[in-house]
């Protein structure tokens, strides 16, 4: 069943009750935020627009949680390069409800059965189950839509070119699942596929983040597209998430080049300058609002990314369609995909 399905205003109105409620849970248990909101003056919201949001760098400087220590089941952490990182607290609610809402969005590409998974990264970074990096939550959090797990790189980020064949020889027949961070997938299964003569023209590739490499190396969105294509690989969904709204996904459409928002979850961009909510067509600030967070208040974030929404109710599904530009101009790096290693 699809999570994209509701024409924006519809999404509107249904969003604003929930986070409407979400802000007032979060204001009663999570002492920060009260205090924030009451230093806004914050009282209720009439539109989604109007609702507060947190800066997304905030999770580096607050124990932000709204619940007791002692229901805390997992622990997250942000993929900052400076060593400051987000902590994203989560209890068992809240770590299943994310995985049910991620399953729910990608099995809208990848269908209702698991298939075979080739992970384009090493196997390496699930050294801690109870607290992971930004990568490592990506790559867990997906690796649960797949089965015959093979990992492309070894312990030590070094590309394993006899599994990768190995997945193939006895997978590449049939339809197969791809995920990695897309400077990996680049670097080592791109490359790899194309020097080697490989064929993934049954695979379904969901990839994300670590596009500033690409930049540098004068790689564009659309040519990663067309040159994936060269080695078969046309089946390619990017999406754009952060753990501060785990579990919350903004996948691609089948046609590409935009990103859209499942029914759970929105983006508003917004003027940098008067913070005023733009237009479809000018780039500004990147807000992420998302019901899933329940256990600390990351429900309405203002991120450090700058995008463009494209249009609404206007593309392969409904809803607004956006891009993200880059990061804000002196923004850390948040590098997760970047670096083969990171502290957890």
């Amino acid at each position: 069943m699809s999570v994209f399905t509701l024409p924006q205003a519809a999404k509107e109105e249904l969003l604003l009750s929930e986070l409407s409620a979400l802000t007032e849970h979060h204001r009663a248990a999570c002492e920060p935020y009260a205090r924030i909101l009451a230093a806004s003056g914050f009282e209720k919201a009439a539109t989604v627009a109007e609702l507060p949001w947190l800066p997304v760098r905030l999770f580096k400087n607050l124990e932000l949680k709204s619940i007791p220590d002692d229901e805390v089941f997992k622990v997250l952490t942000s993929s900052g390069t400076t060593g400051e990182v987000s902590k994203i607290y989560l209890d068992k609610h809240a770590a299943a409800e994310q995985t049910r809402r991620l399953g729910a969005t990608v099995q809208t590409v990848l269908g209702p059965k698991r298939l075979p998974m080739l992970l384009v990264d090493t196997k390496a970074m699930l050294k801690d189950r109870k607290s992971f990096s930004a990568r490592g939550a990506g790559v867990l959090g997906m690796s649960t839509f797949g089965r015959d797990h093979v990992w492309a790189l070894d312990n030590d980020g070094v590309v394993d070119l006899d599994a990768i064949r190995g997945f193939l020889e006895k997978h590449g027949s049939q339809p197969f699942l791809i995920f990695g961070f897309t400077y990996l997938v680049w670097l080592h299964l791109y490359e790899v596929a194309r020097d080697n003569g490989l064929d993934l023209s049954n695979g379904i590739l969901i990839h994300s983040g670590g596009w500033k490499k690409l930049i540098d190396q004068a790689v564009s969105p659309s040519e990663f597209r067309e040159r994936l294509s060269g080695v078969g690989l046309t089946n390619v969904h990017n999406y754009y998430g952060m753990v501060e709204q785990i579990g919350t996904v903004f996948l691609e459409g089948p046609s590409g080049g935009s990103l859209y928002c499942p029914d759970f979850a929105d983006v508003i961009v917004r003027d940098p300058l008067t913070w005023q909510e733009l237009p479809p067509g000018e780039t500004g600030l990147i807000e992420v609002i998302s019901t899933l967070p329940t256990s600390y208040p990351g429900h309405v974030l203002l991120t450090e990314d700058m995008g463009v929404v494209h249009g609404i109710d206007d593309g392969d599904w409904p809803g607004k369609r956006f891009s993200v530009i880059g990061r804000l101009p002196r923004a850390e790096a948040r590098g997760c995909s970047d670096t083969y290693r990171e502290a957890a």
